[in-house]
């Protein structure tokens, strides 16, 4: 792989795995509009290992109170709003489980195709501006009871269609049941680590049972930039969104959507 090449994808990957923009929209355009071979799932390990350090880097204090607070409480000891939290993370990451594991052929065939990704692209990102419009935006993460968090593992389930956005349809749960968007995105983004944790063992396990080269060099520089642009966008996301609002990255997901169904 060219070091250009790296440089886009890697990009690409740190950015759109937290932004609810899709990031399979735009690994389908990104060959479209530069002719690139597909990469390959050791490099696609990488990237996911990059997104995940900077999801754990960034929110490392509060995973350590929460992980405390959630052995301290199976001790026996009192039950805190972190170890609470902890708790809804779990249970809001069952579905995807069970359901990722039931459709993973058929996510992985089937529905893998420009037109299912564009259409998703656009319907599920006008949902984000319908619940970024209607909700109440008046609850934090740790107000998330285990009703909320079935609902919003449930809607993480669609995500394996692609095109709909893991942190978008989450963000858009979260939306949905009052979190403030600060709240919604905060919650989607300590929902990404089990989920990441996951899915970078099956594409790990595809890759053990396969006989794909594995270059150290790519890996270990895609792992990086991906870490970088993924800790960078947590980070400005979380201070904007409040008064930034999901309206422009519903803009851009429209105009993506057409760009893709131009394509298809």
């Amino acid at each position: 792989m060219e070091t250009t090449q790296i440089l886009i994808l890697s990009l690409i990957q740190g950015f759109t795995e937290f932004l609810p923009i899709s990031s399979s929209a735009h690994l389908i355009l990104v060959p479209h509009l530069f002719g690139y071979v597909d990469q390959g799932l050791g490099f696609d390990i990488a990237l996911h290992l990059g997104s995940l350090g900077a999801v754990i880097i960034y929110f490392r204090h509060d995973l350590w109170l929460m992980i405390r607070d959630l052995l301290r409480s199976l001790g026996g000891g009192e039950t805190t709003q972190n170890a609470r939290l902890a708790w809804m993370i779990i249970v809001a990451t069952v579905p995807i489980v069970i359901v990722g594991g039931l459709f993973k052929t058929l996510v992985g065939t089937d529905l893998r195709s420009t037109l299912v990704i564009a259409i998703a692209t656009i319907v599920f990102g006008l949902l984000l501006w319908w619940y970024d419009i209607r909700g109440k935006r008046t609850r934090d993460e740790h107000a998330i009871h285990w009703r909320d968090a079935v609902t919003i593992g449930l809607f993480q389930c669609l995500a394996i269609i692609p095109g709909t956005s893991r942190s978008g349809i989450t963000m858009t749960a979260g939306l949905m049941l009052g979190l403030t968007r600060a709240a919604a995105a905060r919650f989607s983004f300590l929902l990404s680590i089990p989920t990441i944790l996951m899915s970078g063992a099956v594409l790990a396990l595809d890759v053990v049972q396969g006989s794909e080269p594995i270059l150290g060099r790519e890996l270990l520089l895609g792992s990086a930039l991906s870490f970088a642009s993924a800790y960078l966008c947590i980070f400005l996301f979380l201070r904007l969104i409040e008064q930034m609002g999901m309206f422009p990255f519903v803009l851009y997901r429209l105009v993506l959507g057409a760009v893709l169904l131009g394509l298809g």
